[in-house]
């Protein structure tokens, strides 16, 4: 059966350079949107244009530079950003205004002082003049996770017909849960007339550490773009993480949904923008972390030696991970010495084995981590002749 394809919607560009200390120049910028363009993402997220010349700038040499994806540039509700926008991605191969408007009955009220139908004019309108520069218009209904289905349906249904072509249904705030998240898709699939027009997007934050689940839980119900970040970089808490969703999708075949990510690039991107962000990687973290594919448990690590697939539901080397790491602890049992003496050039019988292990454990209870020095020493320490190894 053919699967259905997820676009994903890279952010970290735009979104993911909001983070305090991340900011990145043009040239810095250029690096990463060709990575980006490489890795297969679908659309990349260039700026906000009007937010400042540097912006502008970036997102023009963006434009210029990218073969493959779309190119998009951020705005407000506002013609003059849409104007900007405009200018800064004509070159583009494949440009795309990315415009919206608050929805939610907060921002309403505080935000704007206006009312939910002179909220659905400013958002037709801003639609309707975007589409007067490019043919592909994304609408955002910001803080749609805190918007009332209903009236988000309304202002969905006003924009398909003013013209865009995709709907960024976005939890600003990380605050829904993924069922809700999930029926949100699933009740605008079903009750926005014309919305077989358009592509439902998700955009998700992770302030309660939820993104990834409820853009998950917004593709098993309808939507077919995802919008993230490489690392899960991005305002607050971050964004949906791009590898996660990535592998999510891969690792579960019955979703029938996939995307064109080459996920062999995915440690090397992750390092890239790291390290140009200046933003460390946290070693837990999920498909790119240096602990994903690391096992210190001696349980864990017999089970890998003898099939990786016992502890490991994806092949590092599918994400760019040369192997699995075998890592010497306290923890560790006596297989895993073996495998590690093996590699460093040790064959040990049982009985030496046995020796070797109980000094090992001497020299692990003082120190954090066994490193390939330490099995030398260890070894040449221990009650046994060198000469009897092979």
């Amino acid at each position: 059966m053919a699967k259905d394809k997820v676009q994903i919607f890279d952010t970290t560009l735009r979104d993911g350079e909001q983070v305090p200390g991340c900011k990145l120049d043009t040239k810095q910028k250029l690096v990463i949107a060709k990575r980006l363009d490489e890795l297969g993402v679908d659309v990349i997220e260039a700026g906000f244009p009007i937010s400042s010349p540097g912006d502008f700038n970036s997102v023009l040499e963006i434009a210029k530079l990218v073969k493959n994806a779309t190119v998009c540039g951020l705005t407000r509700a506002v013609k003059k950003d849409i104007e900007v926008a405009a200018e800064a991605i004509k070159i583009a191969k494949r440009p795309r205004i990315h415009t919206g408007i608050g929805t939610s009955d907060s921002h309403i009220k505080y935000k704007f002082n206006t009312t939910r139908e002179k909220i659905i004019e400013r958002a037709v309108d801003a639609v309707a003049y975007a589409k007067t520069f490019v043919e592909d218009v994304e609408f955002y209904a910001e803080d749609a996770g805190r918007t009332d289905n209903d009236f988000l349906a309304q202002v969905c249904e006003a924009v398909i017909k003013a013209g865009a072509t995709v709907l960024n249904i976005p939890d600003t705030t990380g605050y829904c849960l993924p069922e809700e998240y999930g029926a949100k898709m699933k009740y605008l699939k079903e009750n926005v007339t014309g919305i077989d027009k358009a592509i439902l997007s998700c955009h998700c934050h992770n302030d309660l550490g939820l993104a990834t689940a409820n853009s998950i839980a917004g593709v098993i119900n309808g939507a077919r773009q995802i919008e993230c970040t490489i690392n899960g970089i991005g305002e607050r808490a971050g964004n949906t993480s791009l590898e996660e969703v990535v592998m999510i999708l891969r690792q579960h075949p019955y979703l029938n949904l996939d995307t064109d990510v080459n996920s062999t690039l995915l440690l090397d991107t992750s390092q890239m923008v790291s390290h140009k962000m200046g933003m460390p990687v946290q070693p837990n973290k999920a498909i790119v972390g240096s602990n994903a594919f690391a096992h210190s448990s001696g349980i864990h690590q017999d089970g890998v030696i003898k099939q990786r697939e016992t502890y490991e539901i994806m092949d590092p080397k599918d994400v760019g991970v040369s192997e699995s790491s075998i890592v010497l602890t306290a923890r560790s049992g006596r297989a895993a010495l073996a495998y590690r003496a093996k590699n460093v050039g040790y064959e040990l019988t049982k009985l030496q084995l046995d020796i070797v292990y109980d000094n090992f454990l001497k020299f692990a209870d003082r120190k954090k981590e066994i490193l390939d020095d330490d099995i030398h020493q260890i070894i040449e320490t221990s009650d046994i002749t060198i000469e009897s190894l092979a």
